[in-house]
């Protein structure tokens, strides 16, 4: 639903269409992330309109950004020391 939020506004029944989901169950979703302040949603007479909310996204794409440096340097460091355990052991047989 966030996918297709990011390309415009669209009602909760759109949102709902290329999922095998009621409409009941797509409205108890998008509540879900308009809780968590991902959506904003208004609604015209009968029709809730969505649209997504960047700024949590924003802040948590900072956050795993700053675990993927973490994790890649750690798995960096590994290689090399797999890379020197197993140039040594090269000329063991």
């Amino acid at each position: 639903m966030l996918r297709r939020l990011a390309n415009g506004e669209h009602s909760v029944g759109e949102l709902a269409e290329p999922f095998d989901m009621s409409l009941a169950a797509a409205a108890k979703h998008v509540k879900v992330l308009e809780g968590a302040g991902l959506l904003k949603r208004t609604i015209e007479g009968r029709t809730h309109r969505c649209r997504i909310e960047a700024g949590p996204l924003a802040e948590a794409d900072r956050w795993i950004a700053s675990y993927q440096r973490f994790w890649t340097g750690r798995l960096d460091a590994l290689e090399a020391a797999l890379l020197r355990h197993t140039s040594k052991g090269k000329g063991r047989r």
